[in-house]
């Protein structure tokens, strides 16, 4: 074969897998939808007490299936990203009824950067503390080590008890004590818990298995971009098969495993993913808040909607446009769908816990 005929062929093969995928045999099912079933619901989260809504992380959902969690930064004028917490007492840790008021908040004081959340079956609540002081990871940086914060997961009662922590508080490092930069968790219905190590990129780019007890199981993964291999797992979750996705981000893919590490698949068609969410009826919902002209090209922000068994995507929710390069990460990074259907995504720069409603089936 001549070097124009295969030349010839590496363009159009891409043309038609992508005219396949944005296409569908059933109606009604296509990859990226410019129609979202969504509309917004503007001002909904209201704090108390006349305070400022700060970069909002992760979000989740109580067992009730009405309230939302959610993980608000403390000061909303920090100027170094990474350590909104740092000289704060407010609670970064709040609980929202379905009318957007505040039914409950604790964690002052106890967090330097809380990134990740999970609520498990019994109501308890799981956040990460991605970095210690100083902001972002940096070895060179003096404050990367000390303190009595940061590189850490808690778990806190519904009502704000502490009741166990995983990693060492203020003390980066790898092995079955310590932590970098943990950027999400999720708990098994066996109470296993899995972390996402984590959000650093010269970090671990791993994820560890605990028992209940905080007891170190196994991990797996390292930095790189074989299968098994990470940059920057910002979000896990598990779904209602029991595997274990990791949102891949810097390598703009979604890694699926079992409960013992083992490789299942990778999905790429979620784009640069940042959040997931795994509602009732067994949809996988994908926040990717990054995706522009540099690292993704090709692929637009939004939350994407698919089949959790067959990795389809159905509906995507875009979020506005603008130039690229000046609107990633605008959207929301994290996203939760309560029973209602109602779907909340976590947005950090611009400082929102926005509620989507769905308007159409």
């Amino acid at each position: 074969m001549s070097n124009t005929r295969l030349n010839t062929h590496l363009v159009v093969l891409p043309a038609l897998l992508a005219a396949l995928f944005l296409s569908s045999p059933a109606e009604g099912l296509v990859a990226q939808s410019s129609s979202s079933p969504y509309r917004t619901v503007d001002d909904w989260a209201q704090l108390p007490d006349g305070r400022e809504m700060g970069a909002v992380g992760d979000v989740a959902i109580d067992p009730d299936g009405e309230h939302v969690w959610a993980v608000v930064r403390c000061d909303a004028g920090a100027e170094r990203f990474g350590n909104e917490c740092l000289d704060s007492d407010l609670d970064p840790i709040i609980k929202f009824d379905p009318n957007g008021n505040v039914v409950e908040s604790f964690g002052g004081g106890m967090f330097i950067w809380p990134h990740g959340i999970d609520v498990d079956p019994d109501g308890n609540v799981w956040v990460t503390d991605g970095v210690s002081a100083g902001g972002l990871p940096d070895r060179n940086d003096p404050h990367y080590r000390g303190g009595t914060r940061g590189h850490q997961v808690i778990k806190f009662s519904p009502t704000g008890e502490v009741l166990l922590v995983l990693g060492t508080p203020g003390e980066p490092g790898g092995g079955d004590s310590h932590l970098i930069s943990p950027a999400d968790v999720v708990v098994a219905d066996d109470g296993s818990i899995f972390v996402a190590d984590g959000h650093s990129g010269n970090g671990n780019n791993r994820v560890v298995k605990y028992a209940p007890d905080g007891k170190v199981l196994l991990e797996w993964g390292q930095t790189g971009y074989a299968p098994g291999e990470f940059r920057t797992l910002h979000a896990i979750a598990m779904d209602s098969r029991g595997r274990v996705f990791v949102a891949d981000r810097s390598n703009n893919r979604i890694q699926i495993f079992d409960q013992q590490g083992n490789f299942l698949a990778q999905w790429t068609q979620f784009g640069r993913p940042s959040g997931i969410f795994f509602d009732e009826n067994d949809r996988i919902f994908v926040a990717d808040s990054e995706s522009d002209d540099v690292q993704n090209p090709g692929w637009e922000m939004g939350i994407r909607i698919g089949d959790a068994a067959s990795g389809w995507v159905t509906e995507f929710h875009l979020f506005p446009g603008g130039d690229p390069r000046s609107t990633a990460g605008n959207g929301a990074e994290f996203v939760a769908v309560d029973r209602a259907g109602n779907m909340y995504g976590g947005e950090p720069s611009p400082r929102n816990l926005q509620k989507y409603v769905r308007v159409r089936p």
